[in-house]
């Protein structure tokens, strides 16, 4: 009789483990893995485990992800979609997967991405969006990643990148840049300030090679130097002051006053008007930096002023020359006329007596 009801109760557990598993997928029901890694899938599997952690679904043909496509994984932790021909994710696709961590779209066909995808998954530490299309990044895309530590976003179609999108990620560590057609202009200036202040923290960056002016191609934008960036009517001022506006940003934030929303319409931006944000240190480097400033001014206005009175003395000494030189002149001329006459009236003294 308890053999039997051992029995009974094995096959219905069996059952229910094979029912929660895919046909076309492999599951581990101990690690919680579902695996269903180039078998061809057109969309998300159904009758997944409630309990699965990690969905493996590379290498197959899916093209869109629907409305809460993952709705049965709620607690899923792993969710790796590379190489696939994805076009198309709803807004609401990730929607009910708090405890997301790593989230892998590599490889696709992705153009633009939703502010309201990644918003719904703000415990992710790994996200992997390279070998897309995808030209700019969402307003807000950094609010949701207070966690994140690897950022993977090479060999896309990004031009720009405003350092507003990297500011609120304190927790990063690894970043992947390299291999899109960056445009090297005043509008970069602030992604350049942030990546040396993320390097000399100790973080990894890959490199950011610019594209365009030609001038500067193939050079990474961190070894650009300030110089180069000529047509920028406030580079000098933005680097110089960046701290301070750095920390008015983060005063008004501890006082509860709204920073401007990086979402809200600009009337007009000029065409080469840098919107950098402020380099995260103390207020020392800003102050070292004009102290250091006003010293090179002091120097180059002294030099300015030893060459003036050096100009005006050696003017006065030769106007002093000409005129002894002059003098020297005339009173030569007198004495040889003062001889001159006297020969002459000896000659006629000497006719006179002859």
């Amino acid at each position: 009789m308890t053999g039997g009801l051992f029995l009974t109760l094995s096959t219905l557990l069996l059952v229910q483990a094979v029912s929660s598993c895919p046909k076309e997928c492999w599951c581990d029901s101990h690690a919680k893995v579902v695996d269903c890694r180039g078998r061809g899938l057109y969309e998300i599997p159904h009758k997944l485990h409630a309990e699965t952690l990690e969905l493996h679904l590379q290498d197959n043909h899916i093209r869109g992800i629907g409305s809460m496509a993952f709705r049965e994984t709620p607690y899923l932790r792993v969710l790796d979609l590379a190489n696939n021909s994805i076009t198309m994710i709803s807004p609401s696709a990730l929607l009910g997967l708090r405890s997301l961590k790593t989230l892998i779209l590599a490889n696709n066909s992705i153009r633009e991405v939703d502010r309201r995808l990644l918003g719904s998954v703000r415990n992710l530490t790994h996200l992997d969006l390279s070998h897309n299309n995808i030209g700019g990044l969402p307003g807000a895309l950094a609010d949701s990643f207070h966690h994140l530590t690897h950022f993977s976003l090479h060999y896309n179609r990004l031009t720009k990148l405003d350092r507003t999108h990297l500011d609120s990620l304190g927790s990063l560590q690894v970043l992947h840049l390299t291999s899109n057609p960056w445009k090297c202009d005043c509008h970069m200036i602030g992604l350049k300030l942030w990546l040396e202040t993320f390097t000399f923290k100790g973080g990894v960056v890959d490199g950011v090679p610019c594209h365009e002016p030609h001038a500067m191609r193939d050079r990474d934008l961190r070894h650009v130097p300030y110089e180069l960036f000529h047509n920028c009517m406030s580079t000098s001022y933005s680097y110089l002051f960046a701290n301070i506006q750095h920390i008015e940003r983060q005063q008004r934030l501890l006082r509860g006053v709204p920073y401007p929303s990086l979402d809200a319409p600009l009337d007009q931006e000029p065409e080469c008007e840098p919107k950098p944000k402020p380099r995260p240190m103390n207020l020392r480097h800003a102050i070292a930096t004009v102290i250091i400033t006003g010293i090179v001014c002091g120097v180059v206005c002294l030099m300015m002023l030893a060459a003036a009175v050096y100009g005006c003395a050696y003017a006065a000494i030769m106007a002093k020359y000409q005129r002894e030189l002059k003098k020297r002149e005339e009173e030569a001329g007198r004495i040889e006329r003062e001889n001159t006459g006297r020969e002459r009236e000896k000659e006629q003294l000497e006719n006179a007596i002859a």
